[in-house]
């Protein structure tokens, strides 16, 4: 940009004292400082803008990369899974003749299979009414919890009472 050195100021602000006269030369220069401060506020608001635009552009890129690599990798997982899928579908149907003709195999309709989620539901169910069902003096005799204690609690519970202090008077 422009050079300007102390000399130079001084020779402008002669010239300047001569020229305008030393009665107007502060209103000029008043003047002159804010249209300078306008220009730089002006300048900055600028600067500000295009870097913004820089900014908006790169995640503009950013987004367009992500956005690809996305679909490369969807498109990955898509065929990955196309192919295992048709891997598991040759593999049941391989092995559904050998289930069909093993004599041991209880499951071979759906029949099957509805009685065998009912039983472990029965079993399940069975399993919590027997637990459930136990009164609590049993469960204080055998050495079952009624309620849980806290640690503080079981801490309180067990501690040696202190006694208290005694006067010497």
């Amino acid at each position: 940009m422009i050079d300007l050195g102390l000399t130079k100021l001084a020779l402008i602000g002669g010239v300047a004292l001569i020229v305008i006269g030393p009665k107007d030369l502060p209103k000029v220069a008043r003047m002159a400082g804010t249209l300078l401060g306008r220009a730089q506020r002006y300048m900055s608001q600028i600067k500000a803008e295009v870097s913004r635009e820089i900014e908006l552009d790169e995640l503009r890129k950013m987004q367009s990369q992500v956005q690809t690599a996305a679909q490369e990798m969807e498109q990955s997982i898509g065929g990955d899974y196309a192919a295992m899928q048709s891997e598991v579908q040759s593999a049941l149907t391989a092995n559904s003749d050998d289930v069909d003709n093993h004599p041991h195999w209880p499951y071979h309709s759906s029949d099957g299979l509805m009685a065998f989620a009912a039983k472990a539901k029965s079993f399940r169910r069975k399993k919590m009414h027997k637990n459930a069902n136990i009164p609590n003096w049993y469960k204080s005799r055998h050495g079952q919890h009624e309620r849980v204690l806290s640690g503080a609690a079981r801490m309180h519970k067990h501690r040696a009472a202190s006694k208290s202090p005694v006067s010497f008077y």
